[in-house]
C-alpha cells in the first residue's frame, strides 16, 4: 500500500499540468503565454500565437459550455457568458502579428445593473414611441372622420 501512495505522489509531482490546468475565474488561460495585467477582476496576457489559433483553443475549451456567445468583430472577437460563470468575457485582439493580446474579464454588479437600467429605460421608450404614434393615428382618424361626416351632412341638406 505504502508504495502505490509513494507511486501516486511520484506522478503527481512528474504530472503537474494534468492536476493544476491554468484558468482565470474558472475561465481557461491558454499556456505559454505572457501576463501583462492581473488583478482580482482583470486579466490581460499576450501569447505567441495567432488570432485564429487562439480562437480555436477557447472555442474547443469552452465547447461544453451552453451559455458560450462568440462575436467576431472587426477588431476581435468577443466571447461572452450569459450564464452564471464568474467571468464575464474574454475579448482576443485581432493583430497583424503573431502576438495576440486575450483580456479575461470578471462578471460585475455594474455590469449587471447597467445592462438591467438600460433594458428598463429602453421598454420605457419604446411605448412612448408607441403612445405618440397611436395617438397621432387617433388625431388624424378622428379629423378624417369629422371631415367625412361634415361632408355627408352637407350632402344631405
Amino acid at each position: 500500500m505504502k508504495k502505490y501512495m509513494m507511486l501516486l505522489i511520484g506522478l503527481t509531482f512528474l504530472f503537474p499540468a494534468s492536476v493544476m490546468a491554468e484558468d482565470f475565474l474558472g475561465a481557461p488561460v491558454i499556456p505559454g503565454g505572457q501576463v501583462l495585467l492581473k488583478t482580482h477582476s482583470r486579466l490581460e496576457l499576450s501569447v505567441p500565437k495567432g488570432h485564429d489559433e487562439v480562437l480555436e483553443y477557447y472555442k474547443d475549451a469552452l465547447k461544453n459550455f451552453k451559455d458560450i456567445r462568440i462575436r467576431d468583430w472587426k477588431q476581435g472577437t468577443h466571447i461572452e457568458d450569459d450564464g452564471s460563470l464568474p467571468w464575464h468575457s474574454i475579448t482576443i485582439v485581432k493583430g497583424g502579428t503573431n502576438e495576440t493580446k486575450i483580456t479575461i474579464v470578471k462578471d460585475s454588479w455594474t455590469w449587471i445593473l447597467g445592462t438591467l437600467v438600460l433594458r428598463f429605460v429602453g421598454v420605457f421608450i419604446v411605448l412612448l414611441l408607441l403612445f405618440l404614434a397611436l395617438t397621432a393615428a387617433g388625431a388624424i382618424i378622428s379629423k378624417s372622420v369629422a371631415r367625412a361626416e361634415a361632408k355627408q351632412s352637407a350632402a344631405k341638406t
